[in-house]
């Protein structure tokens, strides 16, 4: 039982710093064009510099949601694992962790809403060649997944 909590715990842990790291960096899409490689992320365009990101005034709504969505995944993220810990210590034994559940299902609700959107609406705007979806897009599904297990297990989980 031991060896479940610490695995869960160090999935949880790799989820929230993944989560960060999705967010802050810019490489959600890739391409290339002749001034060299161009990124876009959530805040910045950048190719050799950095620049703030060029939306027009119907996709800034969309952008302002996903950059809402992902900070909140985050928040929920990290809340989670903090009742987690609050939870292995206060909670009676044979009890099972849903509050943890619950918020962690939520994370993953942020994050599949985040990312959903960011395919429908920013997946095809990069004018370059050769576009692809970076890392960091990348990265928010696989977070997306291991939220959804996490937060299965969370449910499932009892205490000994």
């Amino acid at each position: 039982m031991l060896v479940l909590l610490a695995g869960i715990f160090v999935v949880h842990i790799a989820t929230v710093i993944m989560l960060f790291v999705s967010t802050i960096a810019n490489v959600w899409m890739v391409g290339s064009s002749s001034a060299g490689t161009i990124s876009r992320g959530l805040w910045l365009l950048c190719n050799k510099t950095c620049t703030q990101l060029p939306v027009s005034s119907e996709d800034e709504a969309s952008l302002k949601a996903v950059q809402a969505f992902m900070i909140l995944s985050i928040i929920f993220s990290v809340v989670a694992l903090v009742l987690f810990i609050i939870q292995l210590f206060s909670l009676e034994k044979g009890k099972r962790f849903y509050m943890t559940g619950a918020v962690m299902l939520v994370c993953w609700m942020c994050i599949l809403i985040a990312v959903s959107i960011y395919t429908a609406r920013f997946a095809g705007t990069v004018y370059t060649t050769n576009p692809h979806h970076g890392y960091c897009f990348i990265l928010a599904w696989i977070c997306f997944c291991f939220s959804f297990v996490i937060g299965i297990l969370y449910l499932v989980l009892r205490k000994k």
